[in-house]
């Protein structure tokens, strides 16, 4: 910019100190149109003509991840409302689902793959990236690298539905080796699964399977989060609620008062002992 400036400066000063010249003679109508053609056509054509070369050749080194190698850790995010589903696909080809919270590895280049299936969303977790759109029948990539550990705020940057404002993300840098750790773990049956068996048949009889997964039961819902480590999660309904049995209990009673426009209905008809009991077996997923 500050090239293209000068040439700008100093192709005004030259029109300028042109017009201020003096003049024996009227210009004829040939020398103006040779003025308006070199000044108007000629100059700007080949000054933006040069700068729009010079861009073009420095955008591959700008944008790296446009020629590097593939990542060796693709994350696709995928927006709902009101809710953010995680997949995790590593190098060695194993997928890992997850919901509601990013983890990412401290210095790794990491590819997420942004995608929505019904309206709308924008994925923006300020510390680590500009916004990007997440459009339905449409794949944005955006490669982030996490210079630091930590937890970082984040949340969707564009207004999807009664709930946007409820449909935040939390993201958790750390070191490789604690992610490869959790990233097994993930992958992993939580060793709750076996604890708490009437939370766990309840959670079954009452059809929440249908919609939820959680591995190491028969539980393979695809529509709501994945709920394999609840437990292990900070907070509960995409970052609405801090995790406690009692908030697990108060969302299976009645979800849309808790974020309105949940698509999950109510099982407030359930006797408040039967609630505790999922809530205690979900909370135990860890």
């Amino acid at each position: 910019m500050v090239i293209a400036g000068a040439f700008i400066w100093l192709g005004v000063l030259l029109a300028y100190l042109h017009a201020r010249r003096p003049r024996r003679a009227r210009w004829s109508d040939q020398a103006a149109g040779r003025l308006i053609l070199w000044a108007g056509a000629v100059f700007p054509t080949t000054v933006l003509g040069a700068l729009l070369t010079y861009a073009l050749w420095l955008m591959p080194g700008l944008r790296p991840w446009a020629e590097a190698e593939p990542p060796g850790l693709v994350v696709e995010v995928t927006g709902h409302q009101f809710w953010w589903e995680i997949t995790y696909r590593t190098a060695d080809g194993a997928i890992v689902a997850s919901a509601n919270e990013l983890r990412l590895p401290v210095g790794t280049p990491v590819e997420l793959r942004l995608a929505s299936p019904d309206v709308i969303h924008s994925f923006w977790i300020p510390p680590l990236a500009g916004k990007m759109d997440m459009i339905p029948g449409r794949v944005n990539r955006l490669t982030v690298t996490a210079e630091r550990a930590g937890v970082f705020e984040g949340a969707c940057a564009e207004y999807c539905g009664t709930s946007h404002a409820l449909m935040r993300l939390v993201a958790v840098a750390e070191e490789p080796e604690a992610f490869r750790a959790w990233l097994a773990a993930e992958a992993a049956p939580s060793p709750g699964v076996a604890a708490h068996p009437e939370g766990r048949d309840a959670f079954v009889a009452e059809g929440c399977g249908a919609c939820h997964t959680v591995r190491g039961t028969e539980a393979d819902g695809r529509v709501g989060p994945d709920l394999s480590h609840l437990g292990a999660r900070r907070s509960l309904g995409a970052d609405t609620l801090p995790l406690s049995e009692a908030a697990i209990a108060r969302f299976i009673a009645d979800p849309a008062a808790v974020k309105p426009g949940a698509l999950m209905p109510a099982y407030d008809m359930l006797p408040d002992t039967r609630r505790a009991a999922i809530a205690a077996w979900l909370g135990g997923l860890r």
